[in-house]
């Protein structure tokens, strides 16, 4: 059975955030939730293992950092529970030097771990306080130029970057995007998760080779879905 650090925090004194030992909450997270689910991509998870996730919460929840968890952020988003965030990276088959979008980047952290593998990222979010807490959080973390935050409309992606040699959607989507779609590069992976917005949903990948954009299944994968990509609800009589 797989590790779990929801039992660990029960065992620590998680009475304040300080006085957890991150570090070892990293290492916990790395070697019981993803070594055993198949993330094996060792630059990924070099990456999970060395970024401070605790940074990319506001103070009072960072106790629920490593938790194998989706953990609430402002605006209805949530950063994401480690193995499902950690999966969709490596799906997304990173290479230094791509050049990569994530849209919902939130406060961060997946945009993070996608620098930390050697891309220049574009992290796209509407939410300003979002924003503002990923700018705190990746401070010192990463090269110069490596990551940049960028607000506007998720649904259109952020057409001024394209092409794109990777994107990756964070969080849950009826169906692909076109106008995101529509920013890979020839031999551009674009990764997200369709469903129905009712945690059913499954990890897909979408590659344009030829001109043409094939899709394929992945994994099963329940995350929480993107607000903005949501049909607004209908009128019932």
């Amino acid at each position: 059975m797989a590790f779990s650090v929801r039992r660990f925090y029960k065992s620590a004194d998680c009475k304040g955030f300080g006085l957890m030992d991150f570090a070892e909450a990293r290492k916990r997270m790395v070697d019981g939730q993803l070594r055993p689910n198949r993330l094996v991509d060792p630059t990924v998870l070099a990456a999970f293992r060395d970024l401070p996730r605790e940074r990319f919460l506001p103070t009072p929840l960072r106790s629920r950092a490593y938790a194998d968890e989706d953990v609430a952020l402002p605006g209805g988003r949530a950063l994401l529970e480690p193995l499902v965030i950690a999966r969709l990276i490596q799906l997304a088959e990173i290479r230094p030097g791509d050049r990569a979008l994530v849209v919902g980047a939130g406060s961060g952290y997946g945009a993070t771990v996608v620098a930390r593998c050697g891309a220049r990222v574009v992290a796209l979010e509407e939410e300003p306080a979002l924003i503002a807490l990923g700018r705190d959080a990746t401070a010192g973390l990463l090269p110069a130029g490596a990551l940049r935050f960028e607000q506007g409309r998720l649904t259109g992606g952020w057409s001024a970057g394209a092409p794109y040699d990777a994107i990756l959607i964070e969080g849950e989507v009826p169906e692909l995007p076109p106008a995101i779609e529509a920013q890979l590069a020839e031999g551009g992976r674009l990764v997200t998760v369709v469903g129905g917005g009712r945690r059913n949903g499954r990890a897909v990948l979408a590659r344009r080779l030829g001109g043409t954009v094939s899709t394929s299944a992945a994994f099963d994968c329940a995350t929480v879905a993107l607000p903005a990509f949501q049909p607004a609800p209908g009128f019932v009589f």
